[in-house]
């Protein structure tokens, strides 16, 4: 993943680049006392416009309502915090505060004794939050991290490009998507932008063809019996190949990265390609990503991942996650009550009032104007079921294979029927 939010740099308050920098002045660390001087360490991966200042504004003031604590930020790219955050777990030193997506990834880190426990810290004020956005933060009952935002991925479209080459309505099945490529290609029209390089979004494809093809039911089956060697996981491989015959990625894309001024969102937000399979957070980054920076505009539309003929899945179930923040086995006593600040109605519609964030708090949904937001609100509001990005909802050696199988598979170097084997082998090993 999958995500992912938005990405331009803001030099005012952080420089050149997106590393750590102190707001205030030196704090003593880690204390059991509130009240005591200490420093939250916060990792997160919204380091350019537009939630990288609202992130710190908000530190900022809660800084000012508590002298006593200084909020040490730093924003990371979502590849780079991956790998940092890998080796800070491993030696046993996870950040105060830090991003999370749920899921396998929170397990592990629950399971190694690595996060706190926030049941009883959060039980005053949880339950203003949408319950499906709190459960791949939920472990064994027991909550671990709290999400900011939650959305669900599906196809944004330049509404222009589509017009030109007479694809006049959103598809509605896997085999329109694969004719409206066809019409784009004809019409001298790149049909999607992928960023091959980062495999986490092209797992979006495999992932959503296997939950039509086979069902939720398929999905849970596989991580219950670590088998991923079955009909339904190798025909998802097989419509995907479908798509990847057909050329439909701009030049370059195995080299391409998500984020950068030639990497996938900036290809859609320049108007490049005609498609993306992305999540709610696509539109803040296409536009941050774009050379005007602001992107498409009203030219740009939504629609849900569609049915694939024959299929056991409905197109009402949703694929996605949200994004959140775990809290660190030794954060400083103000770390959970920073948290909360964050979650409040006012400072999640701030975030949502950018574009990049859907709420969490049912209070602050409101604040969604963004009419392509708003489908996607709707859509995952009506959702019949609901799946997390599998590189976040299996054990993390699973959901990386997944991701490097599916790359082998655009890639070409392994087959459907290959790809499902050497997941099912990583699976059982764990």
């Amino acid at each position: 993943m999958t995500a992912h939010l938005s990405r331009r740099t803001l030099l005012g308050l952080v420089g050149a680049g997106a590393g750590a920098y102190l707001l205030t002045g030196c704090g003593d660390g880690e204390s059991g006392d509130p009240d005591a001087p200490q420093a939250v360490n916060w990792w997160h991966i919204q380091n350019t416009e537009p939630m990288l200042p609202v992130w710190a504004a908000m530190a900022q003031e809660y800084q000012g309502a508590h002298p006593n604590v200084t909020v040490e930020i730093q924003p990371l790219e979502n590849e780079a915090f991956k790998a940092k955050l890998t080796t800070a777990t491993q030696a046993g030193s996870p950040p105060d505060l830090f991003q999370s997506w749920g899921g396998g990834v929170l397990k592990q880190q629950v399971d190694a004794g690595l996060v706190k426990d926030l049941t009883d810290d959060v039980r005053p004020w949880i339950g203003g939050l949408l319950p499906a956005a709190v459960q791949p933060f939920t472990v064994d009952g027991k909550i671990y991290g709290v999400p900011f935002d939650v959305g669900m991925v599906g196809f944004w479209y330049n509404k222009d490009l589509f017009a030109s080459a007479g694809v006049t309505a959103a598809p509605t099945s896997w085999a329109g998507v694969l004719d409206a490529v066809r019409r784009l290609k004809a019409a001298g029209t790149v049909p999607i932008a992928l960023a091959g390089k980062e495999k986490w979004p092209a797992h979006y494809y495999w992932a959503y063809l296997a939950m039509r093809i086979g069902g939720l039911g398929a999905l849970q089956q596989a991580a219950k019996d670590n088998n991923f060697d079955t009909p339904d996981f190798v025909a998802a491989g097989d419509r995907l190949k479908e798509l990847v015959d057909l050329q439909p990625f701009q030049k370059g894309f195995l080299g391409a990265d998500y984020s950068s001024p030639d990497g996938q969102a900036a290809t859609m937000g320049n108007g490049r390609a005609a498609m993306e399979l992305m999540g709610q957070w696509a539109p803040s980054v296409q536009a941050s990503a774009s050379t005007g920076k602001k992107g498409l505009g009203d030219k740009l539309g939504f629609f849900p991942f569609p049915a694939v003929d024959g299929g056991k899945g409905s197109a009402s179930e949703a694929f996605g996650g949200g994004n959140g923040f775990a809290v660190g086995k030794d954060a400083p006593a103000a770390t959970v009550d920073f948290l909360k600040a964050l979650l409040t109605a006012d400072n999640q519609r701030r975030a949502a009032r950018t574009g990049a964030v859907l709420p969490t708090v049912r209070d602050a949904t409101d604040a969604i104007s963004d009419p392509n937001n708003k489908i996607v609100a709707a859509s995952l509001a009506s959702a019949t079921g609901f799946q997390l990005y599998l590189d976040q909802a299996y054990p993390p050696a699973v959901g990386q294979q997944v991701n490097d199988s599916v790359a082998e598979l655009i890639a070409g170097s392994k087959t459907p029927a290959r790809i499902v084997k050497d997941i099912t082998t990583v699976a059982k090993s764990q």
